[in-house]
């Protein structure tokens, strides 16, 4: 699903009138700005026109189009939210989608094999990479300039300069 981002999943409904809480895999403001998702059904991508967007602490309550009480969406609970990567956000320089890091080749600046970008962690003041090393270890690096050299999403290798202290 490299041409789909999971934009949220869906907690459980929210009264009887087809509202459904979704826990955001984005910027909640983002729902505001979509027409649509794409929900995973388990047997195919369902449309799902948005028609109704409201926020509630840290999750989004979605009305669709066309679903208008709780018996019509209650067996999507757990479910998975899509949209197209045509419809995703556009990235500042330097930016990525986590979906584009996760599985990348990570090389030392000397051109070594260092692992495997496993994960991203989102911590506020900086992303962090969790990294499995070829010996089999688990390394979190963090997502900054003096770490993080150079990215090629094309080619899914990251170079890093292996700051002291991180192993």
């Amino acid at each position: 699903m490299d041409d789909l981002f999971k934009v949220g999943v869906i907690t459980t409904t929210h009264g009887i009138r087809g509202e459904v809480k979704v826990f955001p895999a984005t910027d909640m403001e983002r729902f505001g700005e979509l027409p649509y998702v794409l929900l995973d059904t388990g047997s195919e991508m369902k449309k799902l026109a948005i028609a109704n967007v409201k926020y509630f602490k840290n999750q989004v309550i979605l009305k669709f189009q066309g679903i208008d009480n709780i018996n019509d969406i209650e067996m999507y609970k757990g479910r998975e939210l899509w949209i197209p990567r045509e419809d995703a956000q556009k990235l500042s320089e330097d930016e990525y989608y986590i979906g584009d890091l996760i599985g990348m080749e990570v090389l030392l600046e000397s051109g070594e094999k260092f692992g495997t970008l496993r994960d991203v962690m989102e911590t506020g003041a900086n992303d962090v990479y969790v990294v499995d090393t070829t010996d089999g270890k688990e390394v979190l690096l963090p997502a900054i300039h003096q770490c993080i050299l150079s990215v090629d999403t094309e080619k899914k290798v990251m170079t890093i300069h292996l700051m002291k202290g991180l192993l």
